[in-house]
Protein backbone atom coordinates (compact mmCIF):
# COMPACT_ATOMS: atom_id res chain seq x y z
CA UNK A 1 0.00 0.00 0.00
CA UNK A 2 1.23 3.54 -0.76
CA UNK A 3 2.41 5.69 2.27
CA UNK A 4 0.82 8.63 3.24
CA UNK A 5 2.61 11.59 2.84
CA UNK A 6 2.86 15.07 5.07
CA UNK A 7 2.91 18.44 3.43
CA UNK A 8 2.84 21.17 5.62
CA UNK A 9 1.12 24.87 3.95
CA UNK A 10 0.08 28.13 4.79
CA UNK A 11 -2.57 29.81 3.75
CA UNK A 12 -2.66 32.67 0.67
CA UNK A 13 -4.21 35.41 1.66
CA UNK A 14 -3.74 37.52 -2.01
CA UNK A 15 -4.07 35.53 -5.58
CA UNK A 16 -3.39 36.51 -8.69
CA UNK A 17 0.10 36.62 -11.21
CA UNK A 18 1.90 38.82 -8.81
CA UNK A 19 1.45 37.33 -5.34
CA UNK A 20 2.26 34.33 -6.94
CA UNK A 21 5.57 35.36 -8.28
CA UNK A 22 6.46 36.66 -4.56
CA UNK A 23 5.27 33.86 -3.42
CA UNK A 24 7.88 31.55 -5.84
CA UNK A 25 10.84 34.43 -5.19
CA UNK A 26 10.18 33.05 -1.62
CA UNK A 27 10.32 29.59 -2.46
CA UNK A 28 7.15 28.86 -1.89
CA UNK A 29 4.66 26.91 -4.36
CA UNK A 30 1.15 28.59 -4.67
CA UNK A 31 -1.70 25.70 -4.67
CA UNK A 32 -5.12 24.69 -4.28
CA UNK A 33 -6.98 22.28 -2.25
CA UNK A 34 -10.52 21.62 -3.30
CA UNK A 35 -13.63 19.28 -3.97
CA UNK A 36 -15.48 17.33 -1.22
CA UNK A 37 -18.56 19.94 -1.34
CA UNK A 38 -16.23 22.43 -0.08
CA UNK A 39 -15.31 25.99 -1.48
CA UNK A 40 -11.68 25.89 -2.37
CA UNK A 41 -8.64 27.13 -0.37
CA UNK A 42 -5.62 28.84 -1.98
CA UNK A 43 -2.91 27.89 0.44
CA UNK A 44 1.12 27.98 -0.63
CA UNK A 45 3.93 25.16 0.34
CA UNK A 46 7.55 25.38 0.48
CA UNK A 47 9.09 24.52 -2.56
CA UNK A 48 11.95 22.30 -1.75
CA UNK A 49 9.74 19.93 0.54
CA UNK A 50 7.50 19.44 -2.35
CA UNK A 51 9.81 18.93 -4.59
CA UNK A 52 11.02 15.73 -1.75
CA UNK A 53 7.92 14.51 -2.43
CA UNK A 54 7.56 14.58 -5.94
CA UNK A 55 10.84 13.00 -5.89
CA UNK A 56 9.76 9.51 -3.94
CA UNK A 57 8.17 7.87 -7.33
CA UNK A 58 4.83 7.61 -5.74
CA UNK A 59 3.68 11.10 -5.30
CA UNK A 60 0.29 11.22 -7.65
CA UNK A 61 -0.94 7.93 -5.62
CA UNK A 62 -0.47 8.50 -2.49
CA UNK A 63 -2.37 10.52 0.36
CA UNK A 64 -1.37 13.52 1.13
CA UNK A 65 -1.94 15.53 4.63
CA UNK A 66 -2.01 18.61 4.35
CA UNK A 67 -2.56 20.57 7.87
CA UNK A 68 -4.14 17.66 9.09
CA UNK A 69 -6.64 17.65 5.87
CA UNK A 70 -6.98 14.77 3.56
CA UNK A 71 -6.03 15.21 -0.04
CA UNK A 72 -4.78 13.00 -3.41
CA UNK A 73 -2.35 15.18 -5.99
CA UNK A 74 -4.00 16.15 -9.21
CA UNK A 75 -2.18 17.67 -10.74
CA UNK A 76 1.56 20.30 -10.40
CA UNK A 77 2.71 22.51 -12.81
CA UNK A 78 6.37 23.33 -13.80
CA UNK A 79 8.44 25.94 -15.29
CA UNK A 80 9.26 24.90 -18.51
CA UNK A 81 12.67 26.73 -18.68
CA UNK A 82 13.89 25.90 -15.11
CA UNK A 83 11.45 22.80 -14.45
CA UNK A 84 10.63 24.09 -10.94
CA UNK A 85 7.15 23.69 -9.54
CA UNK A 86 5.25 26.54 -10.00
CA UNK A 87 1.81 25.66 -8.63
CA UNK A 88 -0.23 22.51 -7.45
CA UNK A 89 -3.40 21.55 -7.66
CA UNK A 90 -4.93 18.70 -4.63
CA UNK A 91 -8.05 16.90 -4.23
CA UNK A 92 -10.18 16.62 -0.90
CA UNK A 93 -11.23 13.13 -0.08
CA UNK A 94 -12.73 11.70 2.93
CA UNK A 95 -10.88 8.39 4.44
CA UNK A 96 -12.38 5.91 2.13
CA UNK A 97 -13.25 8.10 -0.58
CA UNK A 98 -13.32 5.96 -4.03
CA UNK A 99 -10.36 7.65 -5.88
CA UNK A 100 -9.18 7.58 -9.35
CA UNK A 101 -4.82 7.10 -9.24
CA UNK A 102 -2.05 5.95 -12.10
CA UNK A 103 -0.01 3.20 -10.07
CA UNK A 104 3.22 2.27 -11.82
CA UNK A 105 4.09 -1.44 -13.52
CA UNK A 106 6.60 -3.74 -12.01
CA UNK A 107 7.40 -6.64 -13.89
CA UNK A 108 8.89 -9.46 -12.54
CA UNK A 109 9.97 -13.13 -13.33
CA UNK A 110 11.87 -12.07 -16.65
CA UNK A 111 14.25 -15.21 -16.66
CA UNK A 112 11.05 -17.18 -16.33
CA UNK A 113 9.83 -15.97 -19.54
CA UNK A 114 11.07 -18.53 -22.48
CA UNK A 115 10.40 -16.09 -25.41
CA UNK A 116 12.69 -13.43 -23.30
CA UNK A 117 15.52 -16.01 -22.60
CA UNK A 118 15.38 -16.88 -26.37
CA UNK A 119 16.35 -13.19 -26.96
CA UNK A 120 12.98 -11.82 -27.49
CA UNK A 121 12.18 -8.05 -26.66
CA UNK A 122 9.72 -7.44 -23.91
CA UNK A 123 7.78 -4.40 -25.77
CA UNK A 124 6.01 -1.69 -23.22
CA UNK A 125 2.75 -0.77 -23.89
CA UNK A 126 1.72 0.87 -20.76
CA UNK A 127 4.11 1.78 -17.70
CA UNK A 128 0.62 2.89 -15.07
CA UNK A 129 -2.33 0.99 -14.41
CA UNK A 130 -5.37 3.75 -14.74
CA UNK A 131 -7.53 1.97 -11.17
CA UNK A 132 -10.34 2.91 -9.01
CA UNK A 133 -9.34 2.40 -5.01
CA UNK A 134 -10.60 3.18 -1.75
CA UNK A 135 -8.38 6.22 -0.70
CA UNK A 136 -7.30 3.81 2.37
CA UNK A 137 -6.08 1.33 0.08
CA UNK A 138 -4.30 2.77 -2.99
CA UNK A 139 -0.91 0.73 -3.89
CA UNK A 140 2.40 1.34 -4.47
CA UNK A 141 2.71 -0.41 -7.40
CA UNK A 142 1.42 -3.54 -9.14
CA UNK A 143 3.40 -6.39 -10.19
CA UNK A 144 3.30 -8.72 -13.06
CA UNK A 145 4.41 -11.50 -13.99
CA UNK A 146 5.74 -12.34 -17.01
CA UNK A 147 6.20 -16.10 -16.49
CA UNK A 148 5.19 -18.31 -19.36
CA UNK A 149 5.37 -15.64 -22.42
CA UNK A 150 6.95 -16.87 -25.80
CA UNK A 151 7.70 -14.47 -28.88
CA UNK A 152 4.35 -13.63 -30.23
CA UNK A 153 2.60 -13.64 -26.73
CA UNK A 154 0.63 -10.57 -25.66
CA UNK A 155 -0.28 -9.82 -21.86
CA UNK A 156 -3.59 -7.85 -21.43
CA UNK A 157 -5.61 -6.35 -18.25
CA UNK A 158 -7.23 -9.20 -17.98
CA UNK A 159 -4.62 -11.57 -16.88
CA UNK A 160 -3.86 -9.35 -14.18
CA UNK A 161 -4.60 -9.86 -10.72
CA UNK A 162 -5.12 -6.44 -8.96
CA UNK A 163 -5.41 -5.86 -4.99
CA UNK A 164 -8.46 -6.54 -3.32
CA UNK A 165 -11.20 -3.89 -3.36
CA UNK A 166 -9.14 -2.20 -6.94
CA UNK A 167 -10.46 -2.46 -10.41
CA UNK A 168 -9.69 -0.71 -13.64
CA UNK A 169 -10.68 2.22 -14.60
CA UNK A 170 -10.77 1.03 -18.25
CA UNK A 171 -13.58 -1.13 -18.74
CA UNK A 172 -14.64 -1.03 -22.19
CA UNK A 173 -11.34 -2.98 -23.77
CA UNK A 174 -9.14 -5.77 -22.81
CA UNK A 175 -6.13 -3.49 -22.97
CA UNK A 176 -2.73 -4.70 -24.19
CA UNK A 177 0.13 -3.87 -21.43
CA UNK A 178 2.87 -5.58 -22.74
CA UNK A 179 4.21 -7.93 -25.68
CA UNK A 180 7.12 -9.96 -26.27
CA UNK A 181 8.16 -9.51 -29.74
CA UNK A 182 11.35 -10.86 -31.97
CA UNK A 183 14.44 -9.37 -32.36
CA UNK A 184 14.17 -7.99 -35.52
CA UNK A 185 10.60 -6.50 -34.84
CA UNK A 186 12.46 -3.81 -33.22
CA UNK A 187 16.00 -1.87 -33.04
CA UNK A 188 18.03 -2.71 -30.32
CA UNK A 189 21.62 -1.33 -30.95
CA UNK A 190 22.86 -4.57 -29.12
CA UNK A 191 20.83 -7.88 -29.34
CA UNK A 192 19.78 -8.00 -25.73
CA UNK A 193 16.58 -7.83 -24.06
CA UNK A 194 14.89 -4.29 -24.42
CA UNK A 195 12.47 -2.24 -23.09
CA UNK A 196 10.54 -0.06 -25.78
CA UNK A 197 7.29 1.61 -25.67
CA UNK A 198 4.63 1.61 -28.10
CA UNK A 199 1.22 3.89 -28.43
CA UNK A 200 -1.84 2.38 -27.49
CA UNK A 201 -4.26 4.84 -28.59
CA UNK A 202 -6.19 4.10 -30.66
CA UNK A 203 -6.73 0.98 -28.87
CA UNK A 204 -6.93 -0.93 -31.97
CA UNK A 205 -3.50 0.02 -33.44
CA UNK A 206 -1.40 -1.59 -30.70
CA UNK A 207 -3.44 -4.73 -30.97
CA UNK A 208 -2.81 -4.68 -34.33
CA UNK A 209 0.64 -4.94 -33.54
CA UNK A 210 1.21 -7.15 -31.14
CA UNK A 211 2.48 -9.83 -32.64
CA UNK A 212 5.58 -6.97 -34.27
CA UNK A 213 5.65 -4.73 -37.06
Amino acid sequence: MSDTLTLSAETREQVGKGASRELRRNGRVPAVIYGNKQDPQGIHVEERELHRLLMTGHFFNSVVMINGERTLPKDVAFDPVTDRPIHADFLRISEHATVHVNVPIVFADEELAPGIKRGGVLNIVRHELDLVVDAAEIPSEITISLKGLEVGDSLHISAVTLPKGATSAITDRDFTIATVVAPSALKSSDGDTATTEAAEEPEAAAEGEEAGE
